[in-house]
């Protein structure tokens, strides 16, 4: 862990006093469990028989003879227990929050994936769970609500601000901040006030470490490993093992959006409009407008459209050891269905922008080298968005056959239909 919480000028704790005592406790209950080896054995055996560890590590063969050049692999996160890499930090500090002595877990998404991989983490481990989440991405990804209901969870939509992931953490932490001595909030991307940060990065730094293991069975000469970035769990989990070596390059795709014009992306590393801001307990880099407040972002992508990036990922982007890159919606669903096609692999939408890095990358490179894309969760999920782009009116068909169906059956049961 950094001993300040700082990546140069990035991160901090910057929190209402209120605060403060709960995080030095958290700070303190993580570096004994990571010494612990009672508690690291149990999130082994968890990691294994709960979560499905190691994922699988896939030589993308077909895409990478249609595409010429570098070979690309996959290493398949979406594959993991609740479809996406957001279990292996939920599973994570979940267990810590139970020897902490808690018993309630509030946490925020966005997406509906760490919602559910914490939902699922809490009904195993036996805590109560509450899941923040906005009112626009609850709309959106409807399949992950009904899931974190199954699960025993509480989903609490929030209809403030622009009703999307920002204003569900706000929500999560004036819940923390009245509830902290019987509650823990299990954040979900590497970012907020230290130590959250750290910790993240080290419960997901077990997709890097196999990775780092894969490639050396296999003897791949590789050039670059990919990632989307939004707050940007995934993508430290993914590179942290690299971070010190000069090689390979490390390569970050965020969200483009529909353009590069304010408000119609969430680049917060490769545009124009992101500056240093202290939001959500960190310093970082977000997108803001001229009066330095949170501005609006747009992505097809509920995952990336999370207007900062997490500290030690800003730090890392200046530095120059991962170079950023920006992915528009229409690309990422052009990949998304390209390794549908070619793999028999159903990227989720934020990985799919990844999967498009590495395509631009693979077309780059030479044979013989090889390029490994951090598939961060599979695209079931997405369905209800991507069904839409993919084949309008078979899906605006389908729809109203069921609504007429749902009335029907309301009819029948004598519950009447709202008119």
């Amino acid at each position: 862990m950094t001993t300040t919480g700082f990546f140069d000028r990035f991160g901090g704790r910057y929190v209402a006093e209120i605060l403060r005592r709960p995080l030095d406790e958290l700070e303190a209950a993580f570096t004994d469990a990571m010494a612990d080896p009672g508690f690291l054995d149990e999130l082994q055996m968890l990691r294994a028989d709960f979560i499905g560890r190691p994922t699988p590590f896939l030589h993308a063969a077909n895409a990478s003879r249609a595409l010429g050049g570098a070979d690309i692999y996959i290493k398949m996160e979406g594959l993991a227990h609740t479809g996406a890499h957001k279990i292996n930090n939920a599973v994570g500090q979940a267990l810590l929050a139970r020897r902490m002595g808690k018993k309630r877990i509030i946490a925020e998404t966005g997406a509906g994936q760490h919602g559910l991989a914490t939902a699922a983490a809490c009904a195993k481990i036996g805590l109560e769970c509450v899941v923040y989440m906005g009112a626009v991405d609850v709309s959106r990804q409807q399949p992950n609500v009904a899931a974190m209901e199954l699960y025993g969870a509480t989903v609490v939509p929030v209809h403030s601000g622009s009703r999307i992931l920002k204003d569900a953490i706000n929500e999560a932490m004036r819940d923390w901040a009245a509830s902290f001595e019987t509650t823990h909030y299990l954040i979900g991307s590497a970012l907020g006030p230290a130590p959250f940060p750290d910790m993240v990065r080290t419960f997901q730094s077990i997709i890097g470490e196999e990775t780092k293991t894969q490639i050396a069975e296999r003897k791949l000469d590789v050039a670059a490993l990919v990632a989307c970035v939004g707050g940007g769990s995934n993508a430290i989990g993914f590179f942290s093992p690299f971070i010190d070596q000069p090689a390979p390059r490390l390569v970050g795709a965020e969200a483009g959006g529909v353009g590069p014009g304010a408000g119609e992306n969430a680049a917060r590393m490769t545009g124009t409009a992101a500056r240093d801001g202290i939001i959500h307990g960190y310093k970082s880099r977000f997108l803001m407008d001229e009066d330095g407040q949170v501005a609006e972002t747009r992505s097809i992508s509920a995952g990336l459209d999370y207007p900062g990036i997490g500290p030690q990922l800003a730090a890392l982007g200046e530095q120059g050891r991962i170079e950023y890159t920006s992915v528009e919606d229409k690309e990422a669903l052009e990949a998304l269905s390209f390794f549908a096609r070619n793999e028999g692999v159903l990227f989720a939408l934020e990985s799919a922008h990844a999967g498009a890095a590495a395509m631009r990358l693979a077309k780059e490179l030479p044979r013989g080298k090889a390029i490994v894309v951090n598939m961060s969760g599979r695209g079931d999920k997405d369905l209800f968005i991507t069904s839409p782009e993919f084949r309008p009116r078979e899906w605006r068909d389908f729809l109203a056959a069921e609504l007429e169906r749902l009335n029907a059956g309301r009819e029948i049961h004598g519950e009447g239909v709202e008119r």
